[in-house]
């Protein structure tokens, strides 16, 4: 079947108004991080309270003087935690500093860095209806599944990565993952709607076989739902980086104005990290068996240690160690979220080098 260009010059136009639309809402999220204002942790707090005791001679070491650097102490996280315009609080010797309801004003409008994140996710989703559009017009410009090679597999891959951070955005408030989920779908967004471009067309007669688009669906999906659990570990480590620095360096000012401690908390990137991983490698697994499948299929033998093959079934069992050790030896934490991310490297590794680089049965990919 000859492919429809008019309708595949449409998809191309949509997928470059993607490459567009992820760009604008990963700059806005990166402005939201940056101007972002957090409240400080417990220990944060109880190093400022301790500061303007210094300063003011209030630390004399007498019980009074404790009970005046808890009341400060308590003071300066019910302050951090309020909107910026809430009224002042002063706290006497021997009172109890007010709740943060009562010390609340009026409810306050969206600061300018929120209003960039929320500006973010409307943006977010205006490219994910352009990339599901050049994904369905580059189908019916070629008459197939449009997961014939590494453009169309990227165009899909970016669009299940986005669609899987804003699923968990809308669930678990996490939006600041959309900066370490949109970076790598941007660049492959633009990699593969410059470099990576191909017309539409047919496939090689002998290797369309059904099992090929059960294998190539399935590892797109998976592998995006993998970049955005590894997305999760890379900023759980550097959030656990800031967090033992905080320790040593309680009094640091510069260090606590990092963006690193503007992540979300490191309970939430390992669940994150865990919980996507869990749902993504049973349909991993199924995409290698598939892929067996249709090898025997087209070449007549199911595994041949193909380089393609071989780091892919690596790949497989860095993420069966993590999940294995996670759940049964209570592996989390630093261990873990390095294990998730060698898993995912090797899946990128897979992708571009091993189809550009290396010659194999799978060079046909790219």
């Amino acid at each position: 079947m000859n492919p429809n260009s008019s309708i595949a010059q449409v998809s191309d136009l949509a997928f470059q108004a993607t490459m567009a639309a992820y760009l604008v809402a990963l700059v806005c999220l990166g402005i939201e991080l940056a101007a972002k204002r957090r409240a400080p942790t417990e220990l944060e707090a109880v190093s400022a309270a301790r500061r303007v005791a210094a300063k003011s001679g209030l630390l004399v070491g007498s019980g009074a003087g404790a009970a005046n650097t808890a009341g400060i102490a308590g003071t300066a996280a019910t302050a951090g935690s309020t909107p910026s315009g809430s009224a002042d609080v002063t706290v006497t010797s021997g009172q109890q500093p007010p709740t943060a309801a009562q010390t609340q004003g009026p409810a306050q409008p969206p600061s300018w860095s929120e209003r960039f994140g929320r500006a973010a996710m409307v943006v977010t989703v205006v490219g994910l209806v352009a990339n599901l559009i050049s994904i369905v017009t580059r189908g019916i410009a070629a008459g197939r599944l449009p997961l014939a090679n590494v453009y169309e597999f990227s165009a899909a891959f970016c669009f299940v990565a986005v669609l899987c951070w804003v699923v968990l955005a809308a669930k678990t408030k996490a939006r600041g993952l959309g900066l370490f989920v949109l970076t790598p779908v941007t660049l492959l967004a633009f990699l593969a709607g410059t470099v990576l471009w191909q017309k539409a067309g047919p496939v090689v007669a002998s290797l369309n076989s059904y099992w090929k688009w059960i294998h190539v669906t399935t590892v797109s999906i998976s592998g995006s739902v993998l970049l955005v659990s590894g997305a999760a570990s890379v900023m759980y480590l550097l959030r656990h980086r800031y967090d033992r620095k905080v320790t040593e360096h309680p009094d640091d000012v510069d260090l606590a104005n990092s963006l690193p401690g503007k992540l979300p908390s490191l309970q939430l990137l390992d669940k994150i990290a865990y919980r996507t991983a869990i749902v993504a490698f049973p349909l991993y697994t199924f995409a290698i068996i598939a892929g067996a499948l249709w090898a025997e299929v087209a070449w007549g033998r199911y595994w041949s240690w193909d380089p393609k093959e071989t780091v892919a079934f690596i790949s497989w069992v860095f993420y069966a160690g993590y999940l294995h050790a996670r759940h049964t030896s209570g592996w989390r934490g630093v261990r873990a979220a390095w294990v998730n991310i060698v898993g995912f490297a090797a899946i990128i590794f897979n992708l571009f080098f091993i189809n550009y680089v290396v010659t194999g049965l799978h060079s046909y990919a790219s």
